[in-house]
């Protein structure tokens, strides 16, 4: 399909895919996910899952549910939040479009929650839990800060030390 566009009078003609996956993110392996990614799509077995139970954020209490995910590259922690908290269920072959990675006690974590697509795929997708690898993606080392103590409290920047002026 071919579309036309006119722009401060200057006509362009573009070829325009009529395919259903446009602007679709592909799929990355679980071991490729770093903090901080957005618009994650991974396919992956649900290895272990846990109901939905309820905790207090700063913005009130949140539902959520826990499981842990895996693809032949290895295995992530999944946060599923809100109306999306016990829809993994273990066992299961899924593909998850619209995630977001964070990172939580030094290794990535995947979320998911209202505007996350979770759908069952074919089994033969994704390998078997007995042949998905232990591995799981950690959180780089962030630097410390400087200017803060081990002790607590803020020192500020070091700018020197007193001199007296002499008159």
């Amino acid at each position: 399909m071919f579309k036309r566009n006119i722009i401060n009078g200057v006509e362009s003609v573009m070829y325009v895919s009529s395919e259903s996956n446009q602007g679709e993110n592909p799929s990355t392996n679980i071991k490729d996910l770093k903090p901080g990614m957005e618009n994650v799509s991974v396919k992956a077995r649900v290895l272990s899952s846990e109901p939905p139970h309820v905790i207090q954020t700063k913005k009130g209490p949140r539902t959520i549910s826990n499981a842990v995910i895996g693809d032949s590259t290895g295995r992530v922690e999944v946060t599923a939040w809100g109306e999306k908290a016990g829809q993994l269920t273990e066992g299961e072959a899924v593909e998850i479009k619209g995630g977001w990675t964070t990172e939580f006690r030094g290794k990535v974590q995947l979320n998911i929650g209202r505007t996350t697509e979770v759908k069952k795929i074919d089994d033969s997708e994704v390998p078997q839990a007995e042949e998905i690898p232990e591995e799981m993606p950690t959180a780089p080392e962030s630097p410390r800060p400087q200017g803060f103590r081990r002790t607590g409290g803020y020192r500020g920047p070091r700018r020197g030390g007193f001199r007296r002026r002499e008159e």
